[in-house]
């Protein structure tokens, strides 16, 4: 393949033949002829290279004597063009598409800023040095630019594995470089080389306009099987910048669905070459079906009754086949095989039997059309559904258990496996045993109870029945009382409690009348009598008897009166609790003290105020009589209307309180209302 150096040079090739024309021309070849005859010696690189956009310096070297002029010219079809002169210390610009763009320093090194693509020329520095002569020499300037990343487009139609011929798998595009890149591809990190290169016919100019075609073959067993090819295509916009594309065709196989393409693009900037990658794509390759199977997909390997379990069946072909469920039976008449299609919906090639049980045990079978070539495979599955059924729990006699006596249990259960067993008592007792059969000896009134027997199937999570059995052991009746003494006082009433705990159940019986409330709970009878206090049951008390057919038991609870508590006289390490005690039953005696004596000075006062009205009356200050209401702030004018009006609404002893309590108030010796004439 070419290289992009190589095609630089190719494509800049008509300059360089155009620079060698001009210099042959008359006068231009004096001029040569003199300058390489001078003693004046000009020494500049012949390749000077610089990115798009930066600065580009060319240097020209001579020997610094009576030198009169330089001039920097760039060499085109037509000749040669000014660009920048220095003659005796004055400056001139003379070609307009660089003003303003390039300048020279002190060591007659020409720079051009801002460089385009159309710097990329052939400078030519000629130095006049007076009778020495002129001297010229010549750099090649050559302008890079980067690309943009590559951009590369998978078939979207995707690769069929049986086609005849080659078919592209996918496209590249490099966008704006100079010079063009080149474009290789790769697959899963392998470089695919290709053998050589032709070009293509070019169209328009040389250099301006360019089109180039390249194709390569190579067959690579070890990257992809075939013929590969890859059809290059190079075009130069408008802007004379480069677009490179490639396309890749091969032939596929059925592995080459996992494989990743790219393309990488090779390019040059000032200082060597670089390479770009594109992203990694994937080609829908389409193959037929040559293998179907199908598999049992449930939460555990060991499958139980209730678990979910579907099935999965799956072809090796793209597109997937068209798949269909069966659940095969073999005819016992005809010794054939039945297929009977199962309902409900395939979704990606998986159907659902939900909660299975042991009837959905047996064979399995899935069918996969591959539309592309119309065959069908076939692929078939066991379903085992693990169970545990009839279980049951037997005591080897029917007849009641009694204190003493042993007792058999037997667990009995079928499953598709082998089982084991497990007793305990209750819920959350301890283990008993890992038999079929459970003895129990000398049995106590303690071992009655619920006797549960857990069979589970080893191998098989989650797997596991139980069933339970009541002992009962008949025994007399045990009796027992919350308190055998019972503080209380005459002619209350009082509830006491009896419990009897045997079976067959117990009657209770109270040896006192009353109110009898009786109920069962954990095998024993709680009986409470409620009855009133009398001095007979204080001394005999109550008697609680509890009776079956195996014996009678009973509890006797004594009735102790209640002593009234004393008043303390002394004072305890709690004296504070204990005066406080004593203030509190103080209280209401000194408040009826208060109220007595408070009675008591009423009555005197109405015998004080009865004498003082008898002793006026008698002087004859008071008339006798009721003769108005009088007011006595009044004067003697009107003494016939002095009034005094005395009302009371309370009870004598109210009364005297008041005036206990208030020494401005005065009692009412009567009920009603009292007017008083008070006369001078």
């Amino acid at each position: 393949m070419v290289g992009i150096r190589e095609r630089w040079i190719r494509a800049s090739g008509g300059l360089q033949s155009w620079a060698r024309r001009a210099a042959a021309r008359p006068g231009l070849g004096a001029l040569q002829q003199q300058g390489y005859a001078s003693k004046v010696e000009v020494s500049m690189p012949k390749v000077v290279e610089v990115d798009l956009g930066n600065t580009a310096m060319l240097p020209c070297r001579f020997p610094d004597s009576n030198i009169t002029y330089v001039h920097w010219s760039y060499i085109t079809r037509a000749g040669r063009t000014k660009v920048h002169s220095w003659v005796q210390g004055k400056v001139f610009t003379e070609d307009p598409p660089y003003v303003g763009r390039v300048s020279m320093d002190d060591a007659f090194t020409l720079a051009i800023t801002q460089t385009t693509l159309q710097d990329a020329r052939i400078f030519v520095c000629q130095v006049g040095a007076g009778s020495l002569g002129v001297g010229e020499n010549r750099t090649e300037l050559r302008v890079y630019k980067a690309p943009e990343p590559p951009e590369i487009r998978a078939n979207e139609g995707g690769i069929s594995v049986g086609s005849s011929e080659s078919q592209e798998i996918a496209e590249c595009i490099v966008r704006n470089s100079f010079p063009g890149p080149n474009i290789t591809w790769l697959k899963d990190g392998h470089r695919l080389h290709q053998e050589d290169d032709t070009a293509g016919a070019r169209s328009g100019e040389e250099w301006d306009v360019r089109t180039m075609l390249s194709t390569a073959v190579r067959k690579f067993a070890a990257i992809l099987p075939g013929e590969v090819k890859v059809m290059d295509t190079r075009t130069q916009e408008a802007s004379g910048l480069f677009t490179a594309r490639s396309r890749l065709f091969a032939f596929v196989t059925r592995q080459d669905r996992h494989a990743y393409f790219q393309c990488q693009a090779h390019y040059l900037l000032s200082g060597g070459e670089r390479q770009a990658q594109s992203p990694k794509v994937q080609v829908h390759v389409f193959y037929p079906t040559e293998n179907v199977s199908l598999a049992i997909s449930a939460p555990r390997p060991q499958v139980k009754e209730g678990d979910h379990v579907a099935l999965r069946c799956q072809g090796d072909g793209n597109p997937p086949p068209e798949y269909t469920f069966f659940r095969v039976q073999n005819n016992t008449a005809t010794g054939e095989e039945e297929e009977q299609e199962l309902p409900g919906k395939v979704d990606k090639g998986v159907l659902s039997l939900g909660k299975v049980h042991k009837e959905d045990t047996g064979r399995y079978r899935c069918k996969g059309l591959d539309l592309e070539t119309m065959e069908t495979l076939t692929a078939n599955a066991e379903l085992v559904v693990n169970y545990i059924e009839g279980l049951k729990v037997m005591k080897e006699s029917s007849e009641p258990v009694s204190e003493g006596d042993n007792l058999t249990l037997t667990c009995e259960a079928r499953g598709s496996r082998p089982l084991a067993f497990h007793w305990h008592k209750d819920k959350k007792g301890k283990a008993l045993g890992s038999r079929q059969q459970l003895q129990l000896s000398n049995i106590t009134r303690e071992a009655a109870g619920n006797y549960i027997c857990e069979v589970t199937m080893p191998g098989v999570q989650g797997l596991s029945r139980n069933k339970q059995v009541l002992v009962v052991v008949h025994g007399k009746p045990q009796v027992s009382v919350e308190e055998p003494g019972v503080p209380v006082q005459e002619n209350e009433l009082v509830t006491l409690t009896c419990t009897a705990l045997a079976q067959p159940e117990p009657s209770i019986t109270w040896s006192a009348n009353g109110t009898v409330q009786n109920h069962t709970e954990n095998y024993s009878v709680v009986s409470n009598l409620t009855v009133q206090v009398t001095s007979k049951l204080l001394r005999s008390g109550v008697t609680c008897t509890a009776t079956n057919y195996l014996g009678v038991a009973s509890r006797h609870i004594q009735l102790e009166r209640r002593m009234t508590p004393t008043m303390p006289t002394t004072t305890t390490p709690a004296g504070n609790a204990t005066v406080e005690t004593i203030k509190k039953e103080q209280k209401p005696q000194e408040s009826k003290g208060v109220i007595i004596v408070a009675v008591i000075v009423c009555i005197l006062v109405l015998a004080v105020l009865g004498a003082v009205l008898y002793f006026l009356h008698k002087k004859g200050k008071i008339p006798c009589g009721r003769t108005g209401k009088q007011d006595i702030t009044k004067p003697d004018a009107r003494k016939d209307e002095v009034v005094v009006e005395v009302k009371s609404d309370k009870l004598p002893e109210e009364a005297g309180l008041l005036q206990a309590t208030n020494g401005d108030q005065k009692p009412a010796g009567d009920q009603g209302e009292k007017y008083i004439d008070l006369r001078h």
